[in-house]
């Protein structure tokens, strides 16, 4: 089983974990023929798996990773009943999230839910760095189905976690809006400059 270093993630939800962080380095090489900033990057194990997934499209990768967290799931043992993975903020032919929740919930035997839906189109907050954009972004983006989470203790689950605004956005939703009774968050990586 490819090795973890949990890290504990801090926000709305009770308590939350990635397995790991992204980039253990990336140090500047020079610049291509093109102009463009090349680097040396060294990531994680899960995080090199993540990588291949993300980037390449590599869905071999999805068992090991799954495995890794619902072993890690199991230790943990937070008692969450349904898993719910942060819609996709841009179109991939693979969506990480999607295909590692989906796998990571049957490790662990709980339901999945598609009852958190975007309200409208938002741009990907990866490229923001202002924090009162992107709060201005993240207000209202999510709706939370109360059908679906009220009463239900939660696995909020996302690939990798930066500044975790759109993690907070969620849990707010599933906890105001779908009455849910417990929010646990967990990531697969995290990048370096939130440890």
């Amino acid at each position: 089983m490819v090795p973890i270093q949990p890290r504990l993630i801090i926000g709305k939800w009770r308590q939350g974990y990635a397995l790991d962080v992204h980039t253990l380095y990336s140090i500047p090489i020079g610049h291509n023929e093109f102009g463009h900033m090349q680097f040396d990057t060294k990531r994680s194990d899960v995080g090199e798996l993540l990588y291949r997934l993300k980037y390449s499209g590599d869905q071999s990768t999805v068992a090991e990773i799954a495995d890794a967290a619902a072993s890690f799931i199991a230790q943990w043992n937070p008692g969450v009943d349904l898993l719910v993975p942060v819609p996709p903020s841009g179109m991939r032919a693979v969506q990480p999230v999607t295909l590692l929740g989906a796998a990571i919930a049957g490790r662990i035997g709980v339901l999945v839910s598609d009852g958190v839906t975007r309200t409208r189109d938002a741009p990907q907050l990866k490229s923001v760095y202002d924090l009162d954009e992107r709060s201005h972004i993240l207000e209202g983006l999510h709706a939370a189905d109360p059908s679906h989470f009220a009463g239900r203790r939660v696995l909020l689950f996302d690939d990798l976690f930066r500044s975790g605004a759109t993690m907070n956005a969620i849990t707010g939703a599933l906890l105001e809006q779908g009455r849910a009774s417990d929010v646990f968050a967990l990531t697969i990586t995290r990048t370096r400059s939130n440890q």
